[in-house]
């Protein structure tokens, strides 16, 4: 009878008009519930999982697949976060500050240079080899740091490529510099023949020099000194990310001991155990370490950097104090200021008065001028003795300075001049001594600096690769102590 009907019903589908579609309900038909319909595989699959999740082994697995991700993302975070700290503080002892040193160095070998042309035209033709010779080696120091600069800048090219700030100010110098050390030979040329032009020229070089020159060179030092204030910055930056995927991590390892213990009435899993202590490591790890390269950098930075920016910025000052001494002789009231006084002079007190203050004044040891910022902002002993030598030496060098203008206003310009360029009771013997004790604080500060900086530097060590090792470590614990629990269901 069935076969009769399932016949009867194959020849009454197949007696249809073609084109003809089979009514609801039909066998075949659209109503028909059809056990051929297939669900797609990503259907199957999210079925199986959720069937799987309301099972404690299928629960197991899945917390052993979250935290083993959020044990490798706490390490890949730390390590990542730890490199660029690392990397930022060997630019601050291996880069950067090594090349604020170098542009400190150009400015004030261009400001000595300057100096010491000045006081060899002062000598004449009884010009020393030892002046020619220092003059030569600061021009040579200036030369070598500016290809040495250079070779860590963007300079600007034909094609118009970008320059940084210390790029566009290299290339300056590089320019300027030659132009310089040209009046400067034309004048000791014309200075020998005893001709009254090579005063001039030496006045012209001395105007390159404050106008263009070391201007330059201020902003060269003051790019460099941003850079270094920059990498500072992101050596001491705190590693928000790798604190951030640390904090869960912990959280669900301590959720997952407590479950388990909730569950089995077991004190410890070791597994995860492990996993806790080696992500603990990581993370005790990481903020010691960031305390302890913060602390260095910082009182590098705070203490280094800045001591020796007050001390190069005091020894320029210096230098430019003696070359208007040596140039008021030189042109002998030729150039004036705009209420007609002897520019070099009126120059010369302003540079002291920075130096040193007023000549009323406290005086340095009271905090005033450069010198007195320089005595507060040594570390130690050490660096304060050679800061108060010179701090003797420049009232000394003002009492002397005072004693040569007078014999010079009363006419005695011989007197005057063997005041100036004479032997130790000089005002050049009293420069020297200045220098002198300002270059030995420059010494020790920058040996304090790269103490304290390789302190910062040396804290995170070895940190980047052990916090990989140690996040690889506990994930792979997390999940053996998972693993354990899973075989009991075996």
């Amino acid at each position: 009878m069935s076969s009769v009907s399932s016949v009867s019903s194959e020849s009454s589908a197949s007696a249809l008009p073609s084109g003809a579609s089979v009514p609801p309900g039909a066998p075949g038909g659209p109503g028909e519930p059809s056990a051929a319909r297939r669900r797609t595989a990503w259907a199957e699959g999210v079925d199986r999982l959720r069937a799987a999740a309301t099972t404690e082994p299928g629960r197991l697995r899945a917390i052993g697949a979250v935290l083993a991700l959020l044990l490798l993302v706490f390490g890949a975070a730390t390590a990542w976060q730890v490199t660029d700290r690392s990397r930022a503080a060997d630019d601050v002892v291996l880069r950067s500050q090594p090349l604020t040193a170098d542009a400190a160095s150009i400015y004030r070998s261009l400001a000595d240079a300057d100096t010491t042309a000045a006081g060899g035209f002062l000598a004449g033709g009884t010009e020393s080899p030892a002046t020619r010779a220092r003059y030569e080696q600061d021009l040579a120091t200036a030369s070598r740091l500016l290809v040495k600069a250079a070779a860590q800048a963007r300079i600007p090219g034909p094609e118009g490529r970008a320059a940084d700030p210390a790029g566009t100010q290299i290339a300056r110098l590089n320019t300027l510099l030659p132009r310089y050390t040209g009046l400067i030979e034309t004048a000791r040329t014309n200075n020998r023949q005893g001709l009254p032009l090579g005063g001039a020229y030496l006045r012209y070089a001395n105007e390159r020099m404050r106008t263009e020159l070391l201007p330059a060179a201020r902003e060269l030092y003051d790019a460099e000194r941003q850079r270094l204030a920059a990498d500072v910055q992101r050596a001491t930056a705190r590693p928000w990310w790798a604190l951030a995927a640390g904090t869960p991590a912990l959280a669900a390892l301590v959720w997952a001991q407590r479950r388990h213990h909730r569950r089995t009435n077991r004190v410890f899993n070791h597994g995860l155990l492990a996993a806790t202590a080696a992500s603990v490591a990581v993370l005790l790890w990481l903020v010691a370490a960031h305390v302890v390269a913060r602390a260095g950098l910082t009182a590098a930075d705070a203490h280094g950097a800045r001591s020796l920016q007050v001390l190069n910025t005091a020894r320029i000052d210096a230098l430019r104090a003696r070359a208007d001494e040596n140039l008021t002789l030189v042109a002998r009231g030729a150039v004036l200021t705009a209420d007609q006084k002897d520019f070099y002079e009126v120059d010369f007190q302003a540079k002291m008065g920075r130096l040193a203050g007023p000549a009323d004044g406290p005086g340095p040891v009271g905090g005033a001028g450069e010198l007195g910022r320089a005595l507060v902002s040594a570390g130690d002993e050490t660096g304060r003795g050679p800061v108060r030598d010179a701090v003797a030496a420049l009232g000394q060098w003002r009492a002397r300075h005072a004693a040569a203008r007078a014999a010079d206003d009363r006419g005695d310009y011989h007197r005057a001049l063997a005041q100036v360029i004479g032997g130790d009771g000089s005002t050049g013997a009293s420069f020297d001594r200045v220098d002198t004790g300002l270059e030995r604080a420059l010494v020790h500060e920058q040996a304090r600096f790269r103490s304290a900086a390789d302190r910062g530097r040396a804290a995170f060590g070895l940190l980047a690769a052990g916090a990989g090792v140690l996040a690889v470590v506990a994930a792979v614990a997390a999940v053996l102590g998972i693993g354990r629990r899973l075989s009991e269901y075996r």
